[in-house]
């Protein structure tokens, strides 16, 4: 039980039929992670909207939002995160549940049976089915952010494609930082330095973020995407179009995303985008197949052609990653190329992607809560994509696939 205050508060809302529901915000314990689930405006709304919100202290000071302003906003500042973790009817999170190495405990023990979790869970990717197992058997009802579908009325929800935006912009922020030349045109009294040239591989929401970026930068942008559609999004963006040489029938799947293709005709990919990705000076991957390894775009052979002092920023090393070379979680040069495989870019802008994010959160909650309850309507495409597991129950097609159920 909560502290005496709280369960006068909850009491009282309960004796005049108030629903209250209360939303619990443990700090992020990822190494290096400087979001939070909720910025101290989105408290306030649900403040507003009759909830109690429990904010674990310092949750927010990574991305310069503090106790100060979360205690102004309504919450209810707590000491611990097991607190949290045992009042709180729903939880809201940046990352899956990890091991909490200060309390010696994983998060989902902290959790118990009907509790309510939303937050990014990549329910199939390998590495987290024996936490999604766990989640299951605990009893509780998790929600993950990668699968809110891209539709027109989730778009507000759709946190995997705020967090895109982020990783498109920062990722080509770091290239630059990590350049040795200029970005733009320059013109000089004694001389003209040319621009960069920037390729984008896979331009999705991230690819087109990065190609704008690179844009204002000054960079001359190049971009290749399978699917017919983001290759014309990307020539709205001023970027020369490079020849994939994929059919428009191989190359997409549900939902408009890209599909994985047969060996043969990636290869065939591959060297047709050789030559002009050792002509880069900065390469942006994130191409990725849903459910799916992301495919290898660039060979260890086409990085030793790259020019020396050029940069891969490789997004999609969450998945695997689009060079055969990039370091997973880390910057390292190799052939006198710097390869960036950090997997946290959005975290490197803590403060707006918290402020993204948090609002996705806000709306997603508001559309997931009727009457003080949450409804599991399976007949709702959003909850169903969404849906890990609820009452015992694993009902995640993709982690079903990918773990043989």
């Amino acid at each position: 039980m909560g502290p005496p205050l709280l369960r006068h508060e909850i009491g009282l809302a309960m004796k005049h039929k108030i629903t209250n529901m209360i939303i619990g915000i443990p700090k992020e314990i990822m190494h290096g992670e400087n979001r939070v689930a909720c910025s101290p405006e989105t408290v306030g709304k649900f403040v507003k909207d009759g909830y109690t919100v429990l904010v674990e202290k310092h949750a927010g000071d990574g991305a310069l939002y503090h106790d100060e302003d979360y205690a102004a906003a309504g919450a209810r500042l707590m000491d611990k995160a097991a607190d949290i973790y045992a009042q709180a009817e729903l939880i809201l999170k940046v990352k899956e549940p990890l091991f909490n190495e200060e309390l010696q405990k994983h998060e989902v023990e902290l959790m118990h049976k009907g509790q309510y979790l939303i937050t990014f869970i990549h329910p199939a990717s390998p590495v987290n089915h024996e936490m999604v197992k766990k989640l299951t058997a605990q009893g509780v009802t998790a929600f993950t952010l990668d699968c809110i579908p891209r539709i027109s009325r989730a778009q507000s929800m759709d946190a995997l494609t705020s967090m895109s935006t982020c990783a498109g912009y920062k990722g080509i922020i770091m290239a630059a930082d990590h350049m040795t030349s200029f970005i733009p045109q320059m013109f000089t009294a004694v001389g003209k330095i040319e621009p960069a040239k920037v390729m984008v591989i896979g331009v999705g929401v991230a690819g087109l973020q990065a190609l704008a970026t690179a844009k204002r930068l000054g960079a001359v942008t190049y971009a290749a995407d399978i699917r017919p559609m983001a290759a014309e999004n990307a020539q709205s963006l001023g970027a020369k179009i490079v020849d994939t040489g994929v059919p428009a029938e191989l190359a997409i799947g549900e939902g408009g995303y890209a599909k994985a293709l047969p060996e043969d005709v990636l290869a065939h990919e591959r060297e047709l985008l050789k030559e002009t990705i050792q002509q880069m000076d900065i390469v942006f991957c994130s191409v990725l197949v849903p459910g799916e390894l992301a495919p290898v775009i660039i060979t260890e052979e086409t990085v030793k052609g790259m020019k020396k002092g050029s940069v891969i920023v490789d997004i999609a090393i969450d998945q695997g990653g689009n060079c055969e070379i990039t370091p997973k979680g880390t910057i390292e040069k190799k052939h006198g190329v710097t390869l960036i495989g950090v997997k946290n870019i959005p975290g490197e802008l803590p403060t707006s992607s918290t402020w993204m994010f948090s609002n996705n959160m806000y709306n997603l909650v508001k559309y997931l809560v009727k009457d003080g309850k949450i409804e599991l309507n399976m007949q709702d495409e959003v909850i169903a994509k969404s849906l890990v597991c609820t009452d015992g129950k694993l009902l995640h097609q993709g982690a079903r696939k990918a773990m043989g159920l």
